[in-house]
């Protein structure tokens, strides 16, 4: 049994949605999945495993930043998890972008350490796993959802106060800001630390935030819950497919 997430191998789906949010992984199991039952309440992680239209899937909270977050993606693997998929929220970097607006990361730029630790401090770019990204925007079309896609940064720091950097990050293409991405690319890429093979990592955001040209735009609540709810349909879709 591991530390932190205290569960037996089984007791998780092979596929995991990732909120950083543990009260918004409870929302989306009891809103979302059957037959649910709560696998994880350790260190408030709360965790659950239920079913989407017949097919087992599960929702773990994460917590806020690469290190702790990548607890849980080390564990999660220890258990036999083998899609892992982040749902959470960005500020928004590009002066098109809207609130409620849905990102699909292609790659997560590694402005934080511990994905950088993870690999030597080797130049690295933490990308998101092929069949995952394609899978959330076919997933996406089909229900008729707006999305863009592309590159992220992963932030150690959500009140950044290194000045003009959200608008060189932007001038760069960057889609958005969040701060769990580039850890979990990494993770996966390298099987955790047992070295597994087939580990699949996405991550889905929805913009909560616009932080362009020196002004910060904030989501409303209802706006906010919408737009996840939009998310989420979109990464249960992508983690059960069977493509």
């Amino acid at each position: 049994m591991p530390i932190h997430l205290r569960a037996e191998p089984g007791d998780y789906a092979e596929a995991v949605l990732l909120p950083g949010d543990p009260l918004r992984a409870r929302y989306i199991a009891e809103t979302y999945l059957d037959d649910v039952k709560q696998v994880n309440e350790e260190r408030g992680l709360l965790g659950y495993t239920g079913t989407w239209e017949g097919k087992p899937v599960s929702v773990q909270g994460t917590g806020m930043g690469c290190p702790g977050a990548t607890i849980v993606f080390e564990e999660l693997i220890q258990l036999g998890c083998r899609k892992l998929m982040r749902v959470g929220t960005c500020g928004g970097l590009q002066p098109h972008h809207q609130l409620g607006d849905l990102i699909v990361a292609l790659s997560a730029v590694p402005a934080d350490q511990t994905a950088m630790h993870l690999v030597g401090n080797e130049p690295h770019c933490p990308t998101a796993s092929w069949e995952l990204v394609h899978g959330a925007v076919h997933a996406a079309k089909e229900m008729g959802q707006p999305m863009h896609v592309g590159p992220v940064v992963s932030s150690d720091l959500f009140y950044n106060p290194v000045e003009g950097q959200y608008e060189r990050w932007s001038r760069r293409g960057v889609l958005a800001v969040e701060m769990e991405a580039a850890a979990l690319f990494t993770v996966a890429a390298l099987g955790g630390v047992g070295g597994v093979s087939g580990v699949q990592a996405g991550c889905l955001l929805t913009v909560s935030d616009i932080v362009v040209e020196g002004v910060f735009t904030r989501i409303t609540d209802e706006q906010l819950r919408e737009a996840v709810d939009r998310m989420t349909r979109v990464a249960l879709a992508t983690v059960t497919s069977s493509d």
